[in-house]
């Protein structure tokens, strides 16, 4: 076995940031999302969910492709969403999401940060650089922010 410690912040939004996941939309995301982490030996430290984003702290191992992850954990859970929401809107993921790598040092500060989503929101305590979600464009990337 390797020794490794790589540590990512990720997020993502629901497509056209529709404010869908509460109740049990929410649990069933929760739920899902831990179980793909778990499935696929990511190191699992923090989830933070608001109605129309994610943001998930792990650690994945170097033999995967974080792209490949994030497409994995999205996919499983929209499968489950979709079954799930009957009457109830659920419009899926959008295709991008942000990714940031972080040292050890910083893990404690950044899993209290995603597990403090509803607050940081309810007051506006935002880390612009953690809430950042690449935007696809066809001149140039653009940064959209959550929230």
């Amino acid at each position: 076995m390797s020794f490794w410690r790589l540590y990512y912040h990720l997020v993502w939004g629901t497509k056209h940031r529709h404010p869908t996941l509460e109740g049990e939309m929410l649990e069933t995301a929760t739920r899902s999302i831990r179980d793909s982490c778990t499935e696929m030996g990511l190191v699992f430290h923090a989830l933070g969910i608001m109605p129309e984003h994610v943001h998930l702290v792990v650690g994945i191992p170097p033999r995967m492709a974080i792209a490949d992850v994030v497409k994995q954990i999205k996919g499983s859970s929209s499968h489950l969403l979709n079954r799930l929401s009957g009457d109830q809107p659920w419009y899926g993921w959008q295709g991008e999401y942000g990714v940031m790598s972080f040292g050890e040092r910083s893990l404690d500060r950044i899993v209290w940060y995603v597990e403090h989503q509803p607050e940081h929101h309810r007051t506006g305590d935002l880390m612009p650089l953690f809430e950042r979600l690449e935007t696809e464009r066809s001149d140039s990337p653009q940064v959209e922010t959550c929230g």
